[in-house]
């Protein structure tokens, strides 16, 4: 009998078997992971985004592996938790406090309560299909439950959470007309886990501005898309205007941490004893070394040569597809983007919905692991490329492709 439940953790881990073999990892460094029985594959999963360096990054694991032997957890203050938040609140400008906590569900619960208590409004709102966390109340209407299509006349609610339809202008203003309520409105700035769907010109924009003028606080959930797209928050740079924001993921290159980011008018409640917080691990010593370690390299690191390897891996991908008379698109961006069964990507959820194909994604991943490359098997799932990703990296990457559309 196994102890483990359905072998994983989390849900996001299961992978198909193939040959009535299960996929176990060995070992991971940089863009590679290796199987038990030592066979290597170029990663594209990247451990959902989780690190912008790579797997095992040299000096984040020597970082935490200090601070570990110095004492995982000292119960009180440390020297690296406030030198780890100056840091990060270097990467996020008018956002210039910090709470650190382990998980972006976390944050995102953390900031909603902010916005709670802020504003004395209850209602909060995300993008339909958005991935805002696991909590109840945020993991309603996420990607592929019946509730995030709108179909209904009428706008889903569930625990205070209401639903938004993403890249619709007019949906926007509907909703602010219809609730005076509203304490803060959660934008994913990409909405990553339906399948990397950017933001329409102007759009970021036009909904801060409408939730300012309404009364609402702007909560940018960057635990995805913080510093994937530069050295700061993604929506920021694509037009949002935010007064909270949750980061993760990149920023401990794979350690176990996320925080809460806020402009100070909000984030002195907690001071003041407003609003409650707590966690025994947040901000313990090796998560505030891995966040140092993973800064300084991403300060200076070439995100324009990142993208703009990334975009070219994406034409050759498309143009691979078409050689076999295969139409695909893809949607995102060079470090981060979904591969679709169309001519032309989706622009909002409905489309999406329309053209993901589960079983051609699952069919495509298994071909690609057969020939060296792993891949998220879902049909809104991305690929995640890192600075570590080199030039033979995506070569292998490239060639793998080439071989699994062979063998479709």
């Amino acid at each position: 009998m196994k102890h483990l439940i359905g072998g994983i953790s989390s849900g996001g881990r299961a992978l198909p078997e193939i040959g009535g073999q299960a996929f176990s990892v060995g070992r991971s460094e940089g863009p590679w992971l290796w199987d038990e029985q030592g066979v290597r594959y170029v990663d594209t999963a990247m451990g959902f985004g989780a690190t912008m360096l790579g797997h095992a990054e040299p000096a984040v694991v020597a970082a935490t592996s200090a601070a570990l032997c110095n004492g995982p957890m000292p119960s009180f203050a440390h020297a690296d938790e406030e030198g780890a938040a100056a840091a990060l609140a270097g990467f996020t400008g008018d956002l210039s406090q910090v709470i650190f906590v382990n998980t972006g569900s976390e944050a995102v619960h953390l900031a909603c309560r902010t916005a709670r208590v802020a504003t004395g409004r209850g209602r909060i709102v995300k993008f339909a299909a958005g991935y805002d966390g696991w909590y109840d109340a945020v993991a309603f209407g996420n990607a592929g439950h019946p509730t995030a299509l709108m179909a209904d006349t009428r706008r889903p609610e569930q625990d205070g959470m209401l639903l938004l339809r993403y890249n619709d202008f007019a949906d926007a203003e509907q909703l602010f007309r219809d609730y005076r309520d509203i304490a803060a409105v959660v934008v994913e700035p990409v909405l990553a886990n339906a399948g990397c769907i950017e933001p329409a010109p102007g759009y970021l924009k036009h909904l801060s501005d409408l939730a300012h003028a309404n009364g609402a606080l702007v909560i940018l959930d960057e635990v995805l898309m913080g510093l994937r797209l530069h050295a700061g928050l993604s929506g920021t740079l694509l037009g949002a205007e935010a007064d909270l924001a949750t980061v993760g993921k990149a920023i401990g290159s794979g350690v176990p941490v996320a925080a809460l980011v806020g402009k100070p008018e909000y984030m002195t409640l907690f001071e003041q004893g407003k609003i409650i917080r707590a966690g025994t691990y947040s901000g313990a010593p090796p998560a505030c070394a891995a966040v140092l370690a993973t800064l300084k390299q991403l300060a200076g690191a070439d995100y324009t040569s990142l993208l703009a390897r990334g975009d070219r891996l994406r034409a050759d991908l498309v143009a691979a597809f078409a050689q076999k008379g295969i139409a695909v698109s893809t949607s995102g961006y060079g470090s981060v983007f979904t591969l679709w069964p169309c001519a032309v990507a989706p622009r909002n959820y409905a489309e999406a919905a329309q053209v993901a194909d589960s079983d051609w994604t699952l069919a495509l991943h298994k071909a690609l692991r057969r020939h060296g490359v792993m891949t998220m098997p879902f049909a809104f799932g991305r690929v995640y490329l890192t600075f570590a990703h080199d030039d033979a990296a995506l070569q292998a990457l490239l060639d793998g492709y080439k071989a699994a559309i062979a063998s479709l």
